[in-house]
């Protein structure tokens, strides 16, 4: 979940390096750090906090001239956010550094040992054994070095390691966390994510897990750990900086709600070209999700798609529980992972194990190259670009959207639905751009409901059938960046306990819109209302009944309620966009979050 940056080449290091930390700080903000080396010399400048107070740092006690550096965002996992804890870390010798992102599982082992050796300890992280244990084995050539140390270790990493004796490379390596490595004009990178090098490198290798990789300031070359070399193959970026930018949004979460509908047009363009490309099989028995935290929402939703259209059983599970039991999962069974990333931990864990047990796996993710796209039997790629706020939302969207085309092509290779309404079908996902868009135009309206319940101490969020999923994801994103207490739950199931919360001081979110099921809604609306709980409603426009039972209302275009999660998204994002911003909530940096949870 940590970012890192590698940079050897022509030019100064520390601004390349400090550039690129910013692009990454959506996987970690508890601390950073950087660590350069000249005139045999190592020097390092790391601290708590965000990446300006690095920059702080460094404009106060400068470092030398170096093209040659490494450097760190972090996400804290042994240790808490202190100086000492902060990366880089450096050995007892002072020769070596070391970044790292990922955790060691038998770190505290290999300490012992160290210790008995003589090594000297400053830290308590995981990292920090790593950099003792090249020093340990540096015997003139640091790849070896950083060879035999890995070798000794469990667990997930991606590195760059940095050697006064060797002052003109840095070795990387990754083994089940993401890097890339790039030839620019400049120079040579690496780094934990594409947005990192974006504005120096049109081309990339995603290195795969077991390998090493020399970085010069012209060259680069990779092995695997048993020092055979690898040829790889440069892969170009399909990505723009300016899309990595805010574009004159306040923040990244308010900018890719924006973007929602562009996406989402995307998608049904390309997107559906490269679904059709795809051999359905022709034996399932059953469909399974997996997916973690917004995600398994998509997943979630997905469900009732899957069901409805093919006519297939699906059960949705949560990636980290998937693994830890004995899933049914045969040769028969269709295994769906939905990531953004592609990177997390637990997916790509629950994906192994399916494979395992014989199942076929395709995965639903928006970054090309990432590990999960490799672990896949097929791909089908949200199209999305980069997400940078933490806080999922047009990532979100596109996975909904890939689940109904989804749907759609398995239903009609298993003649499950007639020509007609499949056509019918597409024409109502056609629309869906244009309504978005729709919804966006009218957000001062929701900002303006949101000025008047961000004070309120405590949210339910209310949905029924589809949109059940809805209201755990509106409960989540709330949660997420404006740190109120909310829950998400079938309103049906109010009745089962919930009900005993409802008074003056907490608000509930129904989403109401037109379905067959209304009737039901506005039932759950009047037990709330008889209780005092501060209503907000999610509606169709023109919908007269829900204005004689609550006051505050966020109306959506109509669409049929079978497609009206692809709406209610945008709604539920901006409350809690606009709630999290009122607060004075840091929206792209929630305390405590990274964007890519590729630690379990």
């Amino acid at each position: 979940m940590c970012g890192i940056v590698g940079y050897i080449g022509q030019e100064e290091a520390i601004p390349i390096l400090l550039t690129g930390l910013k692009r990454l700080e959506y996987r970690g903000y508890d601390s950073a750090g950087i660590a350069t080396v000249s005139h045999a010399k190592i020097e390092v400048r790391k601290i708590p906090g965000k990446i300006h107070n690095l920059e702080d740092v460094i404009k106060k006690h400068p470092v030398s001239f170096s093209t040659c550096g490494i450097a760190h965002t972090r996400w804290a996992t042994h240790g808490a956010p202190t100086q000492e804890n902060a990366h880089p870390h450096v050995s007892c010798d002072k020769k070596i550094t070391i970044v790292h992102n990922g955790i060691i599982e038998n770190y505290l082992k290999l300490k012992t040992l160290l210790i008995k050796e003589g090594h000297r300890f400053v830290s308590q992280t995981d990292t920090e054994v790593l950099a003792h244990l090249v020093e340990k084995y540096y015997k003139g050539d640091l790849k070896k070095a950083v060879t035999e140390a890995l070798k000794k270790t469990e667990g997930s990493y991606a590195i760059a390691v940095l050697s006064t004796e060797e002052p003109d490379r840095i070795v990387v390596a990754r083994q089940d966390s993401p890097l890339i490595i790039a030839e620019g004009k400049s120079g040579s990178f690496a780094a934990s994510d594409v947005p990192a090098i974006l504005e120096h490198c049109k081309r990339v290798v995603y290195l795969k897990d077991g390998q090493v990789a020399v970085l010069e300031k012209d060259h680069i070359e990779v092995w695997d750990l048993n020092g055979k070399k690898v040829s790889v193959k440069f892969e170009h970026i399909h990505m723009d900086a300016e899309s990595a930018q805010k574009g004159g949004f306040d923040h990244f979460m308010l900018k890719e709600i924006h973007e929602q509908p562009a996406v989402a047009k995307k998608l049904l363009s390309s997107g559906l070209k490269e679904l059709k490309t795809f051999r359905f099989p022709k034996k399932i028995d059953n469909i399974v999700i997996v997916a973690c935290g917004t995600a398994y929402h998509a997943g979630l939703v997905g469900k009732y798609i899957l069901e409805s259209l093919c006519g297939l059983p699906v059960w949705v599970d949560f990636s980290s529980e998937f693994r830890y039991r004995n899933p049914l999962v045969t040769k028969d069974t269709l295994l769906i992972a939905v990531s953004q990333s592609g990177e997390t931990a637990d997916t790509l864990a629950a994906v192994r194990e399916a494979k395992k047990k014989g199942a076929s796996v395709v995965s639903i993710c928006n970054v090309v190259g990432s590990s999960l796209t490799r672990e896949s039997n097929f791909v089908f790629y949200t199209l999305a670009g980069p997400e940078i706020g933490v806080a999922s939302t047009k990532a979100y969207t596109a996975q909904l959207l890939m689940f109904y085309m989804l749907g759609l092509e398995f239903s009609r290779s298993r003649r499950t639905i007639s020509l007609g309404a499949y056509t019918r079908a597409f024409k109502i996902l056609n629309r869906v751009p244009a309504l978005q868009l729709e919804i966006l135009k009218s957000k001062s309206a929701i900002e303006a409901i949101a000025q008047r319940h961000h004070h309120v101490g405590s949210f339910l969020f209310l949905g029924r059938n589809v949109n059940f999923p809805s209201a755990l994801e509106g409960a989540l994103k709330l949660k997420e960046i404006s740190y109120i207490p909310a829950e998400g739950y079938a309103a049906g199931e109010m009745k089962h306990g919930p009900i005993a919360l409802i008074d003056e001081y907490r608000a509930v979110v129904c989403i109401a819109v037109s379905s067959k099921i209304y009737d039901k809604m506005i039932s759950n609306i009047q037990e709330i209302k008889a209780r005092s709980g501060k209503l907000i409603a999610i509606a169709t426009i023109g919908d007269k009944t829900i204005k004689t039972h609550v006051s505050e209302i966020i109306s959506i275009p109509s669409i049929d309620e079978f497609f009206s999660p692809l709406l209610v998204a945008l709604p539920l994002q901006l409350l809690a966009y606009y709630i999290a911003v009122a607060r004075g909530c840091h929206v792209d940096q929630p305390r405590n979050l990274a964007k890519s949870v590729t630690v379990e």
